[in-house]
């Protein structure tokens, strides 16, 4: 009789997206806000800001400054970044979990991220969140870059540049409902699953992999 051979599908690789994916993000940039505000005496709406979270610093920055200042005023909000947002900003439900998943699958975990890739490794730092790559200043598209450089073959995020990124990668769209976009939306932009938040994420991993044996 011959003999049934069972092949474990391999390990993995993920890309996580950072703000509202990983951590949220939204205290610590609201408070970075008003501190720009305060220190260029120009008004930013920090309430607002907040709740477009996901396209490269300069997309938001645009609102309150002229061109010109741009990126000075980039400059500026970085540098005044660690000591203001990391403390004041918490891990996401699950992100932990979601990271530690892959790991323990036998695969790796990357965060890629638009943020200033600096500033995204102090998150993750101060939060004891681990990925083995984090890689930043890549934004929608451009995400596809990292992904593919590292060969993965899922890529998590809230937001729909996140997955025009996974699509353009040809890795599998994985989106939750976390961040600015709705279920609906993210279903809309092509996601191929989309979890409430990343406490869903490590069930439905391990329900993926057997799936693809």
């Amino acid at each position: 009789m011959a003999h049934m051979a069972y092949t474990t599908p391999p390990a993995p690789t993920v890309g996580f997206d950072l703000d509202m994916t990983l951590i949220d993000s939204r205290p610590g940039i609201h408070a970075c806000y008003l501190a720009l505000s305060e220190r260029t005496g120009t008004h930013i709406d920090a309430d607002l800001a907040i709740t477009r979270l996901g396209p490269p610093l300069a997309e938001e920055l645009i609102n309150w400054f002229p061109q010109e200042q741009l990126a000075e005023m980039a400059d500026l909000y970085r540098s005044m970044y660690p000591s203001i947002a990391i403390a004041a900003t918490p891990a996401m439900a699950g992100a932990r979990e979601a990271v530690a998943a892959v790991q323990a699958a036998g695969g790796r975990a990357i965060a890629v991220t638009a943020k200033y890739e600096p500033n995204a490794k102090l998150h993750l730092e101060h939060l004891g969140i681990h990925p083995d790559e984090v890689v930043g200043d890549l934004w929608a598209e451009q995400k596809a870059e990292a992904l593919r450089e590292h060969g993965a073959g899922i890529y998590v995020g809230d937001h729909i540049g996140d997955v025009r990124g996974a699509r353009k990668a040809d890795a599998l769209s994985v989106a939750v409902a976390t961040g600015p976009c709705s279920a609906d939306e993210l279903s809309a932009a092509g996601a191929d699953v989309v979890l409430a938040d990343l406490t869903e994420f490590p069930g439905w991993l391990a329900h993926y992999r057997p799936a693809r044996a």
